[in-house]
């Protein structure tokens, strides 16, 4: 039934506190999981004051329990340990406190421990944050590297020493940590976060030592395996021995077996990297080397030859082939010039026994009119009075016809 007021009639703090216990006074018992921790026992009292955190959201309750139910429990009702609680929510009007009064604790056995953290590592594994795509290599030299780990700790002993003995200029930041019980979770993931904010920091290791099961739940957590999912720098997991194996493991980007492992994994060995530049420096020198002998061989193989031997002897074969070719060029030029020469000889008779000339040479001569230097061919064609030039072999002389020429059918004359 809810409760009526106004500013004017406002209701009093017992009215409002008593409503609200007799409304949670109403619910049941309930069976609640969690983790433990603040466990307050006071000499004298018979009630032991508990909070039951919830290992997966900043969320706890107040326990109340009484001192019998606690012992009864024994050893294993320690700060961290993780139970199943019995108990019906209650409101102190008085303080105005919610709390669970416990009537029954039931501390989570291994076996349980290990179906639900295989069952958690199925569920995550599934949205993909185990998948190898997704992983990513450290660099070669980082400039520095994020340590997380237990303040003082054997294990940020083994990563600093053997990462220092391995390369002496590494730098290292280091953000110390709860590593177990309640607290552990948020302050690896507010260090997680905050180195992973440092531009200079290009790989996170998340270091502690063996342990019991119990001890290595929180790097199981589900919160804290999702913080390392989503940072952006690579992360190197080193959580107890090799046999240990948390969810965080799985999700980091290179899992390491121990913390010197990952010492190991983070910085190079200056050592090795000598001898390996050794190595290689050498390697290089014979190969060259081996490069330069092929060379000499090769040289020495081309001196070797004859036309690098003696370059005079094939110089001298070429002048010898020159100088054949030479003359047989002469001698084919001079049988040109002289076949010509009979050629021109032959064709020069041939004109000769066909020129005028020749035939002038035999007694014959050539007679021109004067007039306009035809050439008299008929006797018919002098009249007498016509002016002619004889031409005989030895030269030419003038005439006249006189009379006309014997044998002329229509005119009689001489010629002198």
């Amino acid at each position: 039934m809810a409760l009526t007021s106004t500013p004017e009639q406002p209701l009093p703090v017992r009215t409002v506190a008593r409503a609200i216990g007799d409304w949670i006074n109403r619910l049941g018992r309930v069976w609640v999981e969690g983790q433990l921790t603040e466990i307050v026992r006071r000499p004298g009292l018979a009630t032991v004051f508990l909070t039951l955190r919830d290992p997966v959201a900043d969320v706890s309750l107040r326990l109340t329990c009484p001192r019998a139910v606690c012992d009864a429990v024994g050893s294993a009702l320690t700060d961290g340990a993780r139970v199943v609680v019995q108990g019906k929510p209650s409101f102190h009007p008085a303080r105005g406190t919610l709390a669970l009064a416990v009537t029954e604790i039931r501390p989570i056995g291994t076996g349980i421990l290990l179906a639900r953290l295989e069952q958690l590592r199925g569920m995550l594994a599934a949205e993909g944050l185990f998948a190898a795509s997704r992983k990513r290599r450290p660099p070669f030299l980082p400039r520095a590297v994020g340590l997380i780990t237990g303040r003082a700790s054997a294990a940020e002993r083994d990563v600093v020493m053997n990462a220092r003995r391995r390369w002496p200029a590494v730098r290292i930041v280091s953000r110390e940590v709860a590593v177990q019980g309640p607290l552990a979770v948020g302050q690896i993931i507010d260090a997680l976060r905050e180195l992973d904010g440092v531009p200079e920091v290009d790989v996170i290791v998340i270091a502690r030592g063996g342990g019991s099961l119990e001890d290595l739940l929180p790097f199981s957590d589900e919160a804290l395996v999702r913080a390392v999912a989503a940072a952006t720098t690579p992360v190197v997991s080193a959580i107890g021995h090799e046999q240990d194996t948390p969810l965080l493991d799985f999700v980091a980007d290179v899992r390491a077996s121990t913390p010197t492992d990952a010492a190991k994994r983070v910085v190079p060995d200056v050592a090795e990297q000598l001898a390996l530049v050794t190595t290689l420096r050498g390697r290089a020198r014979r190969s060259v080397e081996q490069r330069l002998d092929r060379e000499e061989r090769w040289l020495a193989d081309l001196r070797g030859r004859p036309a690098l031997a003696a370059p005079g002897r094939e110089l001298d074969r070429h002048d010898e082939y020159v100088r054949a070719l030479r003359s047989r060029g002469r001698r084919c030029v001079l049988h040109q010039l002289e076949r010509a020469d009979q050629e021109l000889a032959h064709a020069l008779a041939q004109l000769h026994a066909l020129s005028p000339a020749a035939t002038l040479d035999r007694g014959y001569a050539l007679v021109r009119r004067v007039a306009d230097g035809s050439i008299v061919r008929d006797p018919a064609q002098a009249t007498p009075g016509d002016a002619l030039t004889v031409r005989v072999a030895g030269g030419s002389f003038p005439a006249t016809v006189d009379s006309p020429p014997a044998g002329a059918r229509t005119q009689t004359g001489t010629t002198t």
